[in-house]
């Protein structure tokens, strides 16, 4: 399926270890949008590799994401869980959004992960929560990878076909929403604009 040009995911890890499973899993995400929805530009912010000192920041990263998420259609956030919530990486991310926060009336997809057997289930209603919180709209249908240290082989591949399918669901899901809710209005727009 074609997209319209204009479609812009940015997908936000939200793990700053190297190596982490959070970008595994992101990897997938990213691989299904290439596949399947190539017209779409599916840009990765990693705080790693970003000066993101705090709320109200100045900084040159912290204007960039901005800008960056906030001319994206749709987010993706991901996080690992950590005692019962989300990462200070991804609290640090949505901190140098600005307020009000470039996720205002986003969709916001969202997966996690955790070594444990129920999954990130905690971390992402945290995260649901905030997200909400600052004008996000929350898609329903997050991906929660449980026992994460089992999924993935030491080249970062994903062993277990279930969570395979779950995380690429994620992008048939934002997609989808986009399809339903964003891209008629958006297309409009490009049609009014003579783009």
């Amino acid at each position: 399926m074609n997209e319209p040009s204009s479609i812009r995911i940015a997908a936000i890890i939200g793990s700053v270890r190297p190596d982490n499973y959070t970008a595994r899993a992101m990897a997938i995400v990213a691989d299904e949008f290439a596949r399947r929805h190539a017209d779409v530009t599916f840009d990765v912010v990693d705080p790693r590799y970003l000066n993101l000192p705090g709320p109200a920041s100045d900084s040159e990263d912290a204007k960039s994401m901005q800008q960056l998420i906030g001319a994206s259609t749709g987010v993706i956030l991901s996080t690992p869980e950590y005692h019962g919530s989300y990462s200070s990486a991804i609290k640090l991310v949505i901190e140098n959004m600005g307020f009000p926060s470039v996720l205002s009336g986003k969709p916001v997809a969202m997966l996690g992960v955790a070594s444990g057997r129920i999954g990130a289930i905690k971390a992402l209603e945290h995260l649901s929560s905030v997200v909400t919180h600052v004008g996000g709209h929350v898609l329903p249908g997050f991906v929660s990878v449980a026992g994460v240290q089992d999924v993935f082989d030491a080249q970062g591949r994903c062993t277990d076909p279930a969570t395979d399918e779950r995380l690429r669901s994620l992008a048939a899901n934002l997609m989808e929403y986009t399809h339903e809710y964003l891209c008629p209005r958006q297309c409009m727009e490009a049609v009014i604009r003579g783009e």
